[in-house]
């Protein structure tokens, strides 16, 4: 194990639904006279996985079963998955802020975790009290954490109120400081869970470039967990990818990512399916769909590329179309206006049945929901009209390659763009 910081080995972690702990007193009993007896623990036995799209009839939940994985020293894992796989559940179990039911983790060196907003901090304490308080709970001596303090004190901002209880910080005050210390006070392996969504755009970017830092400047070991997937992107060299308590999959970020967003769109096949059968319509719109890769999705990274799939059937051949797509926001406005002319087919023949298409390299959206409308023109006239299509949803992604992203309040669309000075 020299060269991994992390082995987890048949992990798992099962809740009594209600119950505070797995066990009653009978329970404890029933599983202490079967330990004597030599035999396994019958509540181990029992139990579903933890799907939240089903109703479940077991009173014990799995929240984790049989994890098993190696982190290698100076690795950035990213943890992705949709709420509930299991994520924040692995994180306390490798923090030790809950113990397994079955299985072992294996840790080489300080573990520092950053879980929720507060999480280690005596609210009675000040910050500077709670400085020393972890850099202790870390195996630090007051020296130690004395020539980190104005590091930590720096890139927190909260100077002004170090000397003020924690319990009077604001929430983004208490996650700058926590991650400050966490990172600052040189643990070996830093785990990260979703928090830093409470901090502003600015502590969001000073945080990414810190756990950089610490992973490729550093050689340390981080876990980071997010739904942001720009920043898993930029920042994370492999990534594992949860599911109902179980690893989906495990390998490079970007693989996972791509999984991700295709197992969220297997469970939600929505696309455009015309109902209209209307035997005097000359032409009809079978399906709307968006592919990447050649693959049915409807979830897209920023700067994926991606084509809008439109199949028709038509009566009569030789109708001189053109196409077009409109893209509008969750709040009806239109943020694209797309169609054939533009794209160097000016009009096209149809056949009996086929399948037009409208390619976008690099699709320069925001994050967000949006939806398509569909528009057919035969002869140069309006002839076919179908509001809100299909709906997308747009994740974030590495769009510039840095990392970095406007908000989507300050600009609906990313433009490919090249500073200097001279």
């Amino acid at each position: 194990m020299s060269d991994i910081a992390i082995k987890v080995e048949d992990l798992s972690k099962q809740y009594r639904l209600g119950v505070v702990g797995t066990g009653t007193l009978s329970h404890d009993i029933n599983r202490w006279w079967h330990k004597v007896r030599g035999n396994e623990d019958p509540y181990l036995k029992i139990g579903e996985t933890n799907d939240r799209s089903t109703k479940g009839q077991s009173e014990y939940v799995w929240a984790l079963k049989d994890i098993n994985f190696n982190v290698a020293k100076g690795e950035v894992l990213g943890i992705i998955g949709k709420n509930g796989a299991g994520k924040s559940t692995l994180l306390k179990l490798l923090s030790r802020v809950t113990t397994p039911t079955t299985g072992v983790i294996k840790t080489k060196g300080r573990i520092a975790s950053l879980l929720e907003v507060g999480t280690g901090f005596h609210p009675e304490l000040t910050g500077r009290d709670n400085i020393y308080l972890n850099g202790a709970i870390l195996g630090m001596t007051k020296a130690e954490i004395g020539r980190k303090f104005d590091e930590i004190v720096e890139f927190s901002g909260t100077a002004r109120y170090i000397d003020t209880p924690v319990k009077r910080y604001s929430s983004g005050m208490r996650v700058r400081l926590a991650f400050a210390v966490a990172a600052f006070l040189e643990p070996e392996i830093l785990i990260v869970d979703e928090v830093l969504a409470v901090g502003d755009a600015e502590f969001q970017t000073k945080a990414i470039g810190k756990m950089q830092d610490v992973a490729k400047g550093e050689g340390r070991t981080v876990l980071f967990v997010s739904h942001n997937m720009a920043s898993i992107q930029s920042l994370c060299t492999r990534g594992i990818l949860m599911s109902n308590g179980t690893v989906y999959s495990d390998g490079s970020v970007h693989d996972v990512i791509k999984q991700y967003l295709s197992i969220n769109h297997q469970n939600d096949n929505s696309y455009y399916a015309c109902s209209n059968t209307d035997t005097g319509q000359l032409v009809l719109i079978e399906r709307i769909d968006i592919y990447s890769n050649h693959e049915r999705i409807n979830q897209v990274i920023s700067g994926q590329d991606v084509t809008v799939s439109i199949k028709y059937k038509s009566k009569e051949k030789g109708l001189k179309c053109s196409a077009y797509i409109g893209i509008y926001d969750h709040f009806g406005d239109k943020i694209l206006h797309l169609g054939s002319p533009y794209g160097g087919l000016d009009s096209f023949d149809s056949g009996l049945e086929g399948t037009i298409t409208c390619t976008l390299p690099r699709i320069p959206l925001v994050a967000g929901k949006y939806f398509l409308n569909f528009a057919l023109h035969i002869n140069g006239q309006p002839f076919i009209s179908l509001k809100n299509a299909l709906s997308m949803t747009i994740e974030a992604g590495d769009f510039y390659g840095n990392g970095r992203l406007p908000k989507p309040k300050d600009s609906k669309l990313l433009i490919d763009q090249s500073w200097g000075i001279e």
